[in-house]
């Protein structure tokens, strides 16, 4: 997608709309979250407006956020609960909090949103680096992330989809995937009494084995992969994954 600007794709217009589409499993995401981060800190990755950090730290859980997007930090902080979380503005594949975690997470496909390997490498590091080395009590990184086959359907160059069909508007997902780069560029496209909105994205597609190889380059291994946030069995009929790392020499 000509002129597409990763950095910019979260500005004033989508951060302001963004808490409002909620995907129905805060409650499972938070409690699974809470209990991997015990009585240590917690670092979101892309944290955004707060969707999951905030219901963390009403669970008594520390949260810190890394976000690139000022926009989305401003949203953040005007929520209730949202003054009490650190958010440092810059890049999550590079931005060093200065601590260990005991969890450090990132949802919702964001690692999609790294465009290139050496970026979703250097993610996966930097999410290492931050960890809790204490023996016994190690960090985790958690990682959610739909499977590549359901963003982007095999044998298809591109594809229309009816996102949201409402009474005075439709939104429709747009999308070409291109195998040998790995990336899917979609526009949701609205068409409404308003007009026609555009809202494009790019991201970069990769399964669970193609992240567990960045995991082990960054020295963490595969602890444990559910297919829910209730840790359901991961299998053939999953959707998405919930992959937890740890470091692959303990201390």
């Amino acid at each position: 997608m000509h002129d597409f600007d990763p950095t910019t794709s979260f500005g004033p217009a989508v951060a302001a709309r963004y808490a409002d589409h909620v995907r129905g499993d805060e409650a499972d995401a938070s409690g699974l979250l809470a209990e991997l981060a015990g009585d240590g800190p917690a670092l979101e990755l892309a944290i955004g407006t707060g969707r999951l950090a905030l219901p963390l730290s009403a669970r008594g859980v520390e949260v810190d956020g890394i976000e690139q997007s000022a926009a989305m930090v401003d949203q953040l902080q005007a929520r209730p609960g949202g003054d009490a979380i650190r958010v440092e503005l810059g890049d999550m594949t590079e931005v060093d909090m200065g601590r260990r975690y005991r969890l450090v997470y990132l949802v919702y496909n964001t690692i999609f949103n790294v465009l290139t390997a050496e970026g979703q490498i250097a993610c996966f590091e930097n999410a290492a680096r931050h960890l809790d080395r204490t023996p016994g009590a190690e960090g985790r990184f958690l990682v959610e992330a739909l499977l590549p086959e359901t963003c982007a359907p095999l044998g298809q160059d591109g594809y229309v989809n009816a996102e949201r069909v409402e009474l005075d508007a439709i939104t429709l997902d747009v999308a070409r995937y291109d195998p040998t780069t790995q990336l899917l560029t979609e526009n949701h496209v609205r068409l409404g009494d308003g007009g026609i909105s555009f809202s494009p994205i790019v991201t970069r597609l990769i399964g669970p084995g193609e992240m567990d190889l960045m995991a082990r380059i960054a020295g963490l291994r595969l602890v444990h992969r559910w297919g829910t946030w209730r840790r359901e069995r991961y299998g053939t009929d999953s959707r998405y994954h919930v992959s937890v790392y740890g470091p692959a020499v303990d201390g």
